[in-house]
């Protein structure tokens, strides 16, 4: 069954993804190890993870009309993903350019989201009679941020679950805290927002009780190898990394939590098992290159939670 439906407002864009042993210092060429050329976003990605795992998902975003706005069409159609595009082909589908750390699998990130940094209030407007019948929201901050707010207060005011994950890092208007049902930031925009340092999972709960402070309903505040926190005003509950083998890319694993986190909320899990159950999804896209491509089926979610891992 593929629970209450879900809306994802985000951006596409189309992953340059470059592996080399390190970075180029300003004004130095060096050469890869490979390059590889995908379909990304945070929205787009969440929206794939949520669809790959069975979900009833719609993505609102811009695209131009070029080869990357036929990339995404074609993912989302794989994915079983509906889109509620708005075509703007005075502009351009977005790109990214991603290095990728070859000894670590870490990864830093420059976006350019073209037609989606147009995203307006209007757009949101005119799409929500289908945020109004989600039973999820979720949306970041890679479109402009007048238009995340607008959704986060349509889907509350329509007594949706609102989730906020607020990537890429960035100050929020006092506002829109009190419009999250869940928040879901890394240590880093955990930090960006807060002003508290992430290294440890007490750090988290610090952090996250300043988040609850200002209105947000529940946080999630993913660590990397060190698993997750979900804390809200009643609960703190740490919940271990799943590991599904070797890690070869963490560039997807923040947008397979949160597709993950969305589809088990979309189902009725308690918060808990809905963590669990993204914890997984995340697990495994990380042993995968790439960041949609890396999105895991739910047979193999189920599979790897049945064995405990």
């Amino acid at each position: 069954m593929p629970g209450k439906p879900i809306v994802i407002l985000g951006v596409f864009v189309a992953d340059t993804a470059y592996r080399a042993a390190r970075q180029p210092r300003m004004g130095e060429t060096i050469l890869g190890n490979s390059f590889v050329l995908g379909p990304g976003g945070k929205g787009s990605n969440q929206s794939v993870a949520a669809g790959r795992l069975g979900g009833d998902v719609t993505i609102i975003t811009r695209l131009g009309r070029d080869a990357f706005a036929e990339m995404a069409r074609s993912t989302w159609a794989g994915a079983g993903v509906k889109s509620a595009v708005t075509e703007t082909p005075e502009s351009y589908t977005g790109a990214a350019y991603i290095f990728i750390e070859e000894a670590t699998g870490n990864n830093a990130i420059i976006i350019s989201p073209g037609a989606a940094a147009l995203i307006s209030v209007e757009d949101i407007e005119a799409n929500a009679a289908l945020i109004r019948s989600a039973g999820v929201f979720i949306t970041q901050l890679e479109q402009p941020m007048p238009a995340a707010q607008r959704a986060l207060e349509i889907a509350r005011q329509a007594g949706v679950t609102t989730i906020l994950n607020p990537a890429p890092a960035a100050q929020l208007p006092d506002a829109i805290f009190s419009l999250c049902d869940w928040m879901t930031p890394n240590e880093t925009e955990a930090e960006e927002l807060t002003g508290i340092k992430v290294s440890t999972v007490d750090d988290a709960r610090r952090a996250a009780d300043a988040l609850l402070a200002r209105g947000v309903g529940g946080v999630i505040v993913t660590l990397g190898e060190k698993g997750a926190l979900l804390h809200t005003a009643t609960r703190s509950e740490h919940v271990g990394p799943v590991k599904a083998g070797p890690v070869v890319e963490t560039t997807g694993a923040g947008d397979a939590f949160n597709g993950g986190f969305a589809v088990g909320l979309s189902r009725g899990l308690d918060p808990l098992d809905a963590v669990r159950f993204a914890s997984a999804v995340a697990g495994i896209s990380v042993t995968r290159p790439g960041t949609a491509p890396s999105m895991p089926s739910l047979a193999e979610v189920e599979a790897i939670l049945a064995q405990g891992r």
